[in-house]
């Protein structure tokens, strides 16, 4: 396996974990929300990461009607054509960018997305790429000139929030004073390594962007819109290796602390889900309000209810349990709306590049962790 070339494996083992989510909160493939009657076309460039899949589901649910595909390898593009067969191939990027698409996905190789993202919107389309959407300051700096002189969308989806319906219940709740004023989020966003599904550049932090970039950006997405900060600081971070010293490129750990406008935030992240746990990791996010909080169990209660999509609320008057599971999921509606009406409802183009900025910064500044192993 080549630099560039993923395994089947990763990407079917991907495949197989949405399934699971899926029956986990009750629902097969036949049961899951019908696609909307088409508004727009899109395309896809590179699914070198799972997420592909709820990326392109999202926009099928908003309205979109999938067009092409194009990755440079060949089995991973026969696996999506297996799972999307109205996807035709394209012989080639360019033939999607000079197509009529009006939209185009991404889950390549982490740091191959921003170029893509560049050239897509050069070529007068929008873009949605996975987490990380950025994976420099140089790349961000880029894609902040060309989106501004192409005044296209450059969404990334931070999926943790947009596609987790106990997140989007919690915004809704805050959103109604339900906690008083936010005060303080804090992220959790253990993994499970599982180091035989990994391709060679899952390993090297030139590929990723490094822990805080890649894991993080879903918590620094949750910290700015939960406390509604438009300005935001690292105050400290920290990562390291330590108990991978078999990938000296790699990061297993990393730690942030931020302060914005609109309140305070931290971050942890790690790649130490133990094969224990009946799911991924276990993902966490605590909204601290000045009349309550807000808990939510994002994959899995430890405490035994079944699924995913846990929401604990604690107000001034009593301790609730919400189950989320039928919560819709609006981003892809409102993506699709924000391409067709050039409105910004799924995500303010600020808010996007200010969520990779602050995991950028705290991923440059980050202090070093000894290695223990």
């Amino acid at each position: 396996m080549g630099m560039y070339r993923v395994g089947r494996r990763e990407f079917l083992t991907g495949l197989a974990a949405s399934v699971t989510v899926m029956h986990a909160a009750g629902m097969s493939r036949q049961d899951a929300p019908r696609p909307a009657a088409p508004r727009l076309k899109f395309s896809v460039i590179g699914v070198n990461h799972a997420h592909i899949n709820s990326q392109t589901e999202a926009v099928l649910r908003g309205g979109g009607e999938l067009v092409a595909v194009y990755a440079r390898e060949p089995d991973l593009a026969a696996a999506f054509v297996k799972r999307y067969p109205q996807a035709k191939l394209a012989s080639s990027e360019r033939e999607i960018l000079e197509s009529n698409v009006q939209l185009v996905l991404s889950a390549a190789i982490p740091d191959e997305r921003a170029p893509i993202g560049i050239r897509v919107m050069q070529h007068g389309k929008d873009y949605m790429s996975d987490k990380p959407g950025i994976t420099s300051l140089e790349q961000l700096a880029e894609v902040r000139r060309v989106q501004a002189e192409t005044r296209r969308i450059y969404s990334i989806m931070y999926s943790e929030r947009l596609e987790n319906r106990a997140t989007v219940k919690a915004g809704e709740l805050v959103k109604a004073g339900a906690i008083g004023r936010v005060v303080q989020t804090i992220g959790l966003g253990p993994h499970r390594i599982s180091l035989s599904t990994r391709p060679d550049w899952f390993f090297d932090k030139a590929r990723y962007g490094g822990i805080l970039c890649d894991i993080a950006a879903h918590q620094a997405d949750q910290f700015l819109f939960f406390t509604g900060s438009t300005r935001a600081d690292v105050v400290a971070a920290q990562v390291g290796n330590v108990n991978h010293p078999q990938y000296p490129k790699f990061e297993d750990f990393g730690d942030m602390m931020v302060k914005g406008n609109g309140g305070s935030g931290y971050v942890r992240v790690d790649w130490f889900t133990p094969d224990g746990l009946a799911s991924w990791g276990d993902g966490r996010l605590t909204v601290l309000g000045t009349d309550g909080f807000i808990e939510i169990r994002k994959n899995v209660d430890i405490g035994g209810r079944p699924g995913g999509d846990h929401l604990f609320l604690v107000d001034q008057k009593e301790t609730s349990y919400i189950d989320c599971h039928d919560v819709p999921l609006p981003y892809g509606t409102q993506l699709v709306s924000d391409v067709l009406n050039r409105t910004e409802t799924a995500m303010p183009q600020a808010h996007c590049f200010l969520a990779a900025e602050l995991v950028l910064r705290a991923q440059k500044q980050a202090q070093s962790l000894a290695s223990t192993a």
